[in-house]
């Protein structure tokens, strides 16, 4: 695997590695902020009890105080007028008719019970899921060595653009028509440059890698950019991963860097 495809399986464990780091750290910071959120929260209880156990104490008081003002009351001295009056019965001389004093009763007073303590909602949405969520097509572009591979995606789907005999310009010069709705492209892998290897001109291979990467950022910037290959000839001890010709994956090769891509495409 690693003699196939080194550009796509150098560093792999590296990448993935940092990948798992950045989204160990969000959900730290996550827990960070949940924390505090709790401590707020339990603040906030403690001080509602406190002053519901405050209004529960005014309120006991009130209540127990309004009969003893009565009882204070009942034992004033009486009075012969304010406890009864005598007053002849009229038309007639007879005995004395008691009429008593009709009191109106003071109502109680009536406490209203306090108010529930407010809710709060904690909001527990992943503000990293639509990075999962919203997963696009891919696109392969690239020389006669992408004719047979067949990459996947969890979600979505990898379209291959193969253009035999072409250079890295050439693929370049195919990326706007590729990329004409850059909207629905997640990520674009770009395996070109066994055509230009061997004219042997190093800075020149460089200076056109620069321009196809540059195509395809000012042509869709929100797409991702994967460089593949160019695959190394063939080597001693790997026959069955080339054709005869020694140049272009067997159908064990393209399925080895089929699998590859696919495995890069899913970890970003």
């Amino acid at each position: 695997m690693a003699n196939l495809c080194p550009p796509l399986s150098a560093g792999e464990d590296t990448f993935e590695l940092h990948l798992l780091q950045l989204e160990l750290e969000a959900v730290e910071k996550q827990i960070q902020e949940l924390l505090v959120r709790q401590t707020e929260l339990r603040e906030r209880r403690a001080a509602l009890e406190s002053s519901r156990v405050s209004i529960q104490r005014d309120t006991n008081t009130l209540t127990t105080s309004t009969p003893c003002a009565s009882l204070h009351r009942s034992r004033a001295p009486w009075t012969r007028s304010s406890q009864m009056s005598f007053t002849p019965a009229p038309g007639h001389h007879g005995p004395w008719v008691q009429q008593q004093r009709k009191t109106r009763a003071r109502p109680r007073p009536r406490t209203s019970p306090p108010p529930p303590p407010p809710v709060f909602e904690i909001s527990t949405r992943n503000r990293f899921a639509p990075l999962r969520e919203t997963e696009r097509d891919a696109v392969i572009v690239g020389d006669s060595i992408v004719r047979y591979v067949r990459a996947t995606l969890a979600k979505g789907k990898v379209h291959t653009h193969c253009f035999p005999g072409a250079r890295v310009l050439d693929v370049s010069a195919q990326i706007p028509a590729i990329l004409k709705d850059g909207e629905s492209v997640g990520a674009i892998v770009l395996h070109a440059g066994v055509n230009d290897i061997k004219l042997r001109q190093t800075e020149v291979l460089k200076r056109d890698f620069s321009s196809l990467i540059e195509t395809v950022r000012s042509t869709s910037p929100a797409t991702r950019i994967i460089v593949s290959g160019p695959l190394p000839t063939y080597r001693c001890g790997h026959e069955r991963l080339f054709r005869a010709d020694g140049l272009h994956p067997s159908r064990v090769g393209a399925e080895l860097l089929s699998d590859n891509i696919s495995r890069t495409l899913r970890s970003i």
